[in-house]
């Protein structure tokens, strides 16, 4: 007997493969692809290749399409949060309307869920009551280790908009971040080269990011900073590269700044600006008490000069 789904608008112009992957299981591309073929995946009863994007209202037909998830994906458990976690999510949530909310993630909180990483904001926010009816687009991502601010789209449309804003760098985010050592430069422009590897394969990537010294000492300096590309690690890939590391980094860092499990990852994504429909929008969160206590102790000011 068949399987019958009805395409939300949420789903309007997804790929047909795509949509099997989030609605059903994650299953292999090459399944998809024979089940396709041999029509146990129809669409309107149609034959259909798995770059067919789906159409509001469309039917898709799954016909003995029962696949056995394999082990990785077996033994992989979804994180379900606990409804004292939902209630404390409340406190995250920055801005919410129809089309999208701003969230403060605090620090070691993953944006998303992976093979080692259960509790994440993506199973946690979806519980919570501002996406009754909604379904949770991430639409950017930071670190587990960086605190602050993350625009999740609460439909594929502004998904697509974040997504394509976020492409053509309409959209501006600002960091602040305390690292080792006295920075004499009060401003100026990271422009190089990162490398990262994709298993075997060495990449590299152009980064640029600007940044204003807001207060410095001899031991440490305070920044804030714009980063124009988004590379992963970005800022504190740059930081370390000219010797200056974020204090708190366990990754890139040198072995004389002494990191232990109580450390916090000084980089704190402090502000974002962008425009829709000629309607600007600008949301800004508070540094964390860790960030505040860090700022006393090395008697650093938050914009001194401003």
């Amino acid at each position: 007997m068949d399987k019958i789904f009805l395409v939300k608008k949420d789903f309007v112009n997804s790929r047909i493969d795509r949509w099997i992957k989030r609605n059903i299981c994650q299953v292999p591309q090459g399944l998809i692809q024979r089940s396709l073929r041999n029509k146990n995946i129809t669409v309107n009863k149609l034959k259909v290749k798995s770059s067919y994007k789906l159409k509001i209202d469309d039917k898709i037909y799954l016909n003995n399409f029962n696949p056995t998830l394999s082990y990785h994906l077996i033994k992989k458990k979804k994180y379900v949060p606990s409804k004292r976690d939902i209630r404390d999510s409340n406190s995250f949530i920055v801005e919410d309307n129809e089309n999208f909310c701003v969230i403060n993630k605090p620090y070691g909180l993953a944006v998303q869920g992976g093979s080692k990483i259960k509790k994440n904001l993506v199973d946690l926010i979806a519980e919570n009551k501002i996406f009754l009816n909604y379904k949770p687009f991430i639409v950017h991502r930071t670190d587990k280790e960086t605190s602050g601010i993350l625009i999740i789209a609460k439909n594929r449309k502004y998904a697509q908009l974040f997504t394509s804003l976020f492409r053509i760098r309409k959209i501006h985010k600002f960091y602040l971040c305390i690292c080792h050592g006295e920075m004499e430069k009060a401003k100026g422009l990271f422009d190089g080269d990162l490398i990262r590897y994709d298993k075997d394969r060495k990449i590299s990537e152009r980064a640029i990011t600007n940044y204003k010294v807001l207060d410095k000492n001899i031991n440490s300096t305070l920044l804030i900073l714009n980063p124009i590309t988004g590379r992963k690690h970005q800022i504190r890939k740059q930081l370390f590269s000219i010797g200056f590391p974020v204090i708190g980094d366990s990754k890139y860092n040198f072995p004389e700044n002494k990191i232990n499990k109580n450390n916090y990852l000084m980089l704190h994504a402090y502000s974002i600006k962008f425009m829709i429909d000629k309607k600007k929008y600008k949301y800004t969160v508070n540094v964390p008490d860790y960030f505040k206590k860090m700022l006393l102790k090395k008697r650093l000011t938050l914009f001194k000069n401003s």
